[in-house]
C-alpha cells in the first residue's frame, strides 16, 4: 500500500462559495462534475494513478463541520503560500505554519469558506 488515503471528499453547504474559495487559495480553475444526486468539484492532484486525489461535494449526506475528521491538503513547496490566501478566499486561519520535526516538515489549520477544518502539510 503506497497511500494510506487514496480519495477524501469534504462536504460543503454552498457548493460555488466553496468552488470559489479553494479555486482561490489552489491558485487554479477547479473542474466540476455533476455526479447526481449531487455536485463534485476536484481539488489538485496527479492525474497520474500514484497520486490521492478528492473533491468537494454538495448534496444528501454530506454535512460541513469542524468536528469531523481532520485531512490534510498537500501545501506545495511551502504551505504558507497556500495559506495567506484562506483570509482573502473568506476562510481563517486556525493555526500558522508550524514546525512538526525537520524530519516531518510543517502543517498549519484553516477553516473552509463552509466551516470545515481543514489542515495543509509541506516539507518547508
Amino acid at each position: 500500500m503506497k497511500h494510506a488515503i487514496n480519495w477524501f471528499e469534504i462536504p460543503v453547504k454552498d457548493f460555488d462559495r466553496a468552488k470559489k474559495f479553494y479555486s482561490a487559495i489552489f491558485n487554479y480553475e477547479m473542474p466540476e462534475q455533476p455526479m447526481e444526486p449531487y455536485r463534485m468539484g476536484f481539488l489538485p492532484a496527479d492525474q497520474d494513478g500514484q497520486s490521492v486525489g478528492g473533491a468537494i461535494v454538495s448534496g444528501e449526506g454530506y454535512e460541513s463541520s469542524e468536528k469531523g475528521a481532520k485531512i490534510y491538503l498537500n501545501g506545495g513547496a511551502d504551505l504558507n503560500e497556500v495559506l495567506m490566501r484562506v483570509p482573502d478566499a473568506g476562510g481563517k486561519i486556525q493555526r500558522t505554519k508550524t514546525l512538526i520535526t525537520e524530519e516531518f516538515g510543517y502543517y498549519a489549520f484553516f477553516t473552509d469558506s463552509e466551516g470545515n477544518q481543514i489542515g495543509l502539510h509541506s516539507m518547508n
